[in-house]
């Protein structure tokens, strides 16, 4: 599944996708960003920002411009901190006083594979690590988030990144990075983990829910298809890696240019980053084994589990 030219909406426009629910585009476009990122306005009065988006002195004004009369910011709610969703949480508050609501700063949620990746000395690649962020109120799996007519059950998904959450509300899931219908989430070490990643698609799949709201691109209708075709998608990779692997020992980034044949060299290095998530992720279940110590650069060669 690619991502399609029906969804375009203007940016800064606040637009009703349900009763109680708008979303604004924010203006930042990009390879990994699609069309921008989702802000959303949960509420008729006491309004939950879900996701602020990023730094963007205009993207504040027009989310500002959203509060109708008799309406007001209550809560400020960031799934992961990543610079593409926390950064403008601080502007809000400035504008509203409302407290920001997260899982954590950047490395809540972080695997022990993963720290001891990032104390290695690898650094994160996609979109880019909000350092800075920390919220006022820190939210657990499992628990609500309460408001003016709405309630929101937080659900820690990691995967994409460490303090990832997925908000359920009703029928329907903010999925923010985790479920997208314009493509596949990444999951790139040490900020993201893909163990972490498909245990998190497999406990949302239980669930029966009637749509995803992603952070970035259009509703996705069928949630459970779309979570099957994510889990198939990844299962898929895996196999070719593995096999891949069955004829010699390769790098990440050797696999990498091997397997994804058709995708731009600009995405290439988020390819390799992918890739090297799998091979974390085979090396835990003992399918795999890096030759020396566990690194970006390692080269591996298959085990049997």
């Amino acid at each position: 599944m690619q991502a399609s030219d029906d969804f375009n909406p203007q940016p800064g426009q606040a637009a009703e996708l349900e009763p109680g629910l708008r979303r604004i585009l924010a203006p930042n476009p990009s390879p990994m960003t699609y069309r921008g990122t989702n802000t959303y306005l949960l509420g008729t009065r006491g309004l939950a920002v879900i996701d602020p988006g990023p730094d963007s002195t205009g993207h504040l004004a027009a989310i500002l411009a959203a509060v109708q009369p008799g309406q007001t910011i209550t809560h400020i709610i960031v799934t992961h901190s990543h610079l593409d969703h926390s950064p403008l949480a601080a502007g809000l508050i400035r504008a509203t006083g409302a407290p920001v609501y997260a899982y954590g700063g950047a490395e809540a949620g972080r695997s022990a594979v993963m720290a001891q990746l990032a104390a290695d000395g690898l650094a994160g690649g996609g979109e880019g690590i909000d350092t800075d962020f920390a919220p006022d109120i820190t939210v657990a799996d499992g628990e609500r988030i309460s408001g003016d007519g709405w309630e929101l059950e937080v659900i820690h998904t990691p995967g994409h990144l460490g303090n990832h959450i997925a908000l359920g509300w009703k029928d329907a899931c903010f999925t923010a990075d985790h479920v997208m219908g314009w493509a596949s989430s990444l999951v790139s070490p040490p900020d993201g983990d893909l163990t972490d990643f498909m245990a998190s698609c497999r406990r949302l799949r239980a669930g029966s829910w009637r749509v995803f709201h992603p952070g970035h691109g259009a509703p996705v209708t069928d949630p459970a298809g779309r979570l099957d075709w994510l889990i198939a998608h990844r299962e898929s990779r895996e196999a070719a890696i593995l096999a891949a692997l069955e004829q010699a020992p390769a790098t990440a980034r050797a696999l990498a240019v091997q397997i994804y044949t058709e995708t731009p060299p600009a995405l290439l290095k988020a390819a390799e980053r992918n890739v090297f998530a799998h091979l974390v992720d085979l090396t835990g279940r003992g399918l795999a084994a890096p030759l020396g110590a566990l690194s970006a650069a390692a080269a591996f060669e298959r085990k049997r589990g």
